[in-house]
């Protein structure tokens, strides 16, 4: 269910989610639009926004313990969140377009998006927190569901 107590592995994840994102508000691509979300799933969107954060932080099951197999969920989500860390990168660097932003790396969609929700979702297994989990479905559902509409206003 989860153990209460801080989590600095999840206030590790919630900066390298947030940074980028603070600083892409100054640098966001050329004729970006928000209008016109489904409102559904905005709904499922923030509401699993504010379960996400609660749950990463007041969870201690995510922090690092003993090395062992079960490692290897913590392994892989944190080298998700690598690559997200890299397609930020990319998109810094090169033309603040809405091609660009939604280009997928490595054959992943809307990284942006699928990057993170699926990082969280390793990080929920890894600290056997199915509230997490849920959190991050409902986010997942929300936040890839909104990216993949955008994407699909371009073509």
């Amino acid at each position: 269910m989860g153990t209460f107590g801080f989590s600095y592995v999840g206030l590790i994840y919630l900066l390298m989610l947030f940074i980028p994102n603070i600083i892409w508000t100054k640098h966001k691509p050329i004729g970006y639009d928000f209008q016109g979300e489904n409102k559904i799933l905005l709904l499922f969107e923030r509401f699993g926004q504010i379960c996400v954060t609660c749950c990463v932080l007041i969870f201690s099951d995510f922090n690092i313990g003993a090395l062992s197999l079960w490692s290897i969920w913590l392994a892989a989500s944190f080298l998700l969140m690598l690559v997200y860390e890299l397609y930020w990168l990319r998109y810094f660097r090169g033309e603040h377009t809405l091609l660009n932003f939604y280009r997928s790396i490595g054959g992943i969609p809307v990284p942006g998006a699928s990057l993170p929700v699926a990082a969280f979702l390793l990080l929920g297994i890894y600290g056997k927190v199915i509230w997490l989990v849920i959190s991050i479905i409902i986010l997942g559902i929300g936040h890839i569901g909104i990216h993949l509409q955008r994407l699909k206003r371009l073509n």
